[in-house]
């Protein structure tokens, strides 16, 4: 069987991987139905003890005697937890995990997913602006990374298959692509 005639298998295969690898992590499942995953939902409702997941950007890192503050710029995020990079910020929040959790780790910048309950909001700066904070406190949390990734379109192989020594430059030349950048 020839090469050719397996890459529509491999394409599904690779199709069947990639879409193990978006499911929720551990750290963020609840069975909660009532889970809320909507920042402005959750900026409109803000009860107390609500169960929330959320995402974002690490805007800052704050070790404190027993928790860490961790003050995270919202976006909204799938249904697998990850941030959604191509949306627009959509505020801030802040989250405290119990115990030291390193500023290295979560470095400013970094994407982060927590799941957590809903506390009283606090008042903080941004800058020289007061900004008043949701909180959660947070029972889990995942951090994600951008992963970059070429894709080559070489239409030509497929539409003109080519066989001998003439094909080298159809099949070697320059080719069409893009760069994607996935969360993972």
């Amino acid at each position: 069987m020839s090469l050719r005639l397996l890459q529509p298998l491999f394409i599904l295969v690779g199709a069947a991987l990639l879409s193990a690898c978006s499911a929720l992590p551990e750290t963020l499942k609840s069975d909660n139905p009532q889970l809320i995953t909507d920042y402005t939902v959750w900026q409109s409702t803000h009860n107390s003890g609500d169960e929330v997941r959320l995402g974002g950007l690490v805007a800052s890192v704050t070790n404190l005697k027993d928790t860490t503050r961790v003050e995270v710029v919202n976006l909204p995020i799938s249904a697998s937890g990850k941030p959604d990079i191509t949306q627009e910020p959509q505020g801030r929040f802040v989250g405290y995990i119990e115990g030291f959790a390193d500023p290295v780790t979560l470095s400013t910048g970094r994407l982060i997913s927590l799941l957590g309950d809903s506390q009283p909001r606090e008042q903080a700066k941004v800058g020289e602006y007061s900004y008043d904070f949701p909180v959660i406190k947070v029972k889990g949390y995942h951090l994600w990374r951008i992963e970059e990734r070429v894709i080559i379109h070489d239409f030509d192989s497929y539409l003109f298959p080519c066989h001998g020594l003439y094909c080298r430059e159809s099949r070697y030349g320059p080719k069409q692509g893009k760069v994607i950048q996935e969360v993972k």
